[in-house]
Parts: structure tokens; sequence; C-alpha cells
């Protein structure tokens, strides 16, 4: 037998069933601008079993509470369509040095007085959700992007919808209750 220490597991997986700090941080619907780049794919199987992908930045995602998402999409996407056939979903992301994978089951939410931008808007609860990370590499970042002249104009768009979420958001937590 050998006195020396067992090696370290190179993968660390996190199984968490409320948002960490960060990434509550990252969907708290404030300092989009900020934010501005972050992207995180939905992915979600639909009746003929394709996997369908939206890429959502944070002016469509937001948390509010520990173990819920709010997502808004647009109508025609295959992701909507997917969602609306069995209620699941994946997120996936990297935030904090980790990449995230969380599994969603999603339910439509109730339209919006006075909003007129054509989203659908979903609320998710986390089912299962895992971050995983390595020791000897540090992820900096996932899919990102940059706006080509249109960075006021979409900031403009992602506050409303962040807006709308919340109202949505406030709302079904009234009739949960």
């Amino acid at each position: 037998m050998s006195d020396s220490p067992a090696p370290e597991r190179p993968l660390e997986q996190n199984v968490f069933d409320e948002w960490p700090d960060a990434v509550r941080a990252l969907f708290d619907g404030s300092s989009l601008a900020s934010k501005m780049g972050f992207t995180a794919s939905l992915l979600s199987v639909d009746a003929s079993g394709h996997i369908r992908s939206s890429l959502l930045g944070v002016g469509e995602l937001y948390a509010p509470d520990s173990r819920t998402l709010c997502i808004a999409l647009w109508p025609q996407a295959r992701a909507t369509r997917a969602i609306a056939q069995n209620g699941r979903a994946a997120l996936s992301f990297v935030c904090d040095e980790a990449f995230y994978q969380v599994q969603l089951r999603v339910k439509p939410l109730a339209s919006v007085a006075g909003d007129d931008s054509g989203l659908v808007y979903l609320i998710g609860s986390i089912d299962t959700a895992e971050a995983q990370s390595v020791r000897y590499a540090r992820l900096t970042s996932g899919i990102t992007f940059e706006l080509a002249g249109e960075r006021e104009t979409v900031l403009d768009r992602w506050e409303r919808q962040i807006e709308h979420l919340k109202q949505a958001a406030a709302g079904a937590s009234r009739l949960d209750a």
C-alpha cells in the first residue's frame, strides 16, 4: 500500500436546487448593460425528437426567486413550440468559472397588460441542476455576442422585457399563494 494521498478529482460537480448567488445576480434583471454579451442556450426536444435551441441574453431571463426562472421567447421560435408540447427545457451557460446545466419544468405565464412585444413568457422551476468545473482550467466565457450598432435599441427592449417578466412572475406568485 502506498502512503501517498488519493489523487484529486479533476472534475467538480455541484448539484443544486436553488440558484447559487452568482447566478441569481446574473438573472436578477438589473444592470443589463454591464451583462451585455452573456448568452445562455435553452434546449428543448420537439415532438419529432429533434433538439431545439434558442440563444438567450440576460434581457430574456429573470429569476424572481431562488428556484424559478422566467423566460421571454419569440412565439415563432422552434424552442417555444417544443416547450409548449412537453413543458421541459434545459438551460446551459457559463457563470463564475463553471459550466451550468439546469433542467427546468416550464409552463406559460399570463400575458402582461400593456405589453405589445409579441413575446411569449414562460416560468420554469428547477428540476435538477449542476455546475461543473475543473481545478486546472477556468472557464472565462461561454457563447458570447456583441451587438452591431443596435446596442441602445436592444438594451431598451430588454429593460421592457425584464419589467414584463417581473410583472408576469409577480402575477404567477399571487396565483400560487
